[in-house]
């Protein structure tokens, strides 16, 4: 009968991302079928550690992490929690073994929020690995499905890809983070200092990973190209609409796409695919 339950699980894990990710809920529907209750599944785990650090202010995060951190080991090793999200991310995790060492980093980019509000070069590059890139790497070992050869070669792009989705993640929260939270993820700049020409040292170092991570789109095996690809329009969208504001706008609101527009960026990726465009 845990079948039942762990599809009550899966369930949650998709309300989750549906609730906090419109962009996000709408790629998983490109991936094939097959990956839709794995990366459901990361999602949901990625978002609920995320908000610990970030919304829950009234509580001792600290401690609430500390347990998540616990609770998520004893679901892996035991194969169930009761915790629908952890159910359902340890499912994923044992079903295609994935490394612990990417949960580990993962967990210990979310501590560094707790703990840091200025980052040098060193911990901006290890917070990057850990609360994006091994997270690509999670939905990569989803999508290679086993094939290590195929996993080891397409990992740089895919570490690359998740770099430019969250180094644009700072960008366009940059008043956010600091107004808000009292961070600064970009090293050796405060935001008294953004001018128009660290702006663009940003965005040529953040094209540099949109390059290569599309490399990586094109070496996806078919199943997964395209929601991997429409995560990369929206993400490029909203990179390129940030590239056309004033330094100063970006510090005074958050940058979004809407709804209606995102439709329809995410129906010309459909029309390219099946062009074989991609």
């Amino acid at each position: 009968m845990k079948a039942l339950f762990d599809q009550v699980s899966y369930k949650t894990s998709k309300m989750v991302t549906r609730q906090y990710s419109t962009s996000f809920s709408l790629g998983i529907r490109f991936l094939n079928k097959d990956f839709h209750k794995s990366i459901y599944a990361i999602y949901g785990f990625v978002r609920f550690a995320d908000e610990i650090v970030d919304s829950f202010h009234d509580y001792d995060k600290k401690q609430l992490l500390d347990e998540f951190k616990r609770d998520t080991y004893l679901s892996i090793e035991r194969g169930i929690s009761l915790n629908p999200i952890l159910n359902s991310f340890q499912e994923a995790i044992n079903k295609y073994k994935i490394d612990n060492v990417l949960i580990e980093s993962f967990l210990k980019s979310m501590t560094m929020d707790l703990e840091k509000k200025v980052y040098t070069e060193e911990d901006y590059k290890e917070y990057i690995l850990g609360s994006a890139e091994v997270v690509g790497l999670m939905c990569l070992c989803v999508f290679t499905e086993g094939d290590k050869n195929a996993y080891k070669q397409l990992k740089p792009y895919a570490m690359a890809l998740g770099s430019a989705f969250q180094k644009i993640n700072f960008l366009r929260d940059l008043n956010a983070d600091y107004v808000g939270l009292g961070r600064n993820y970009f090293p050796n700049l405060s935001l008294s200092e953004l001018n128009e020409k660290s702006k663009v040292e940003i965005e040529k170092d953040i094209q540099l990973d949109f390059d290569k991570g599309l490399q990586g789109i094109k070496m996806l095996p078919k199943k997964s190209r395209l929601g991997v690809y429409v995560a990369y329009i929206y993400y490029i969208s909203l990179f390129n609409k940030i590239k056309k504001l004033n330094h100063k706008n970006i510090l005074e609101s958050r940058v979004r796409i809407p709804n209606s527009q995102k439709m329809v960026l995410f129906a010309g990726s459909y029309v390219r695919n099946g062009l074989n465009m991609l």
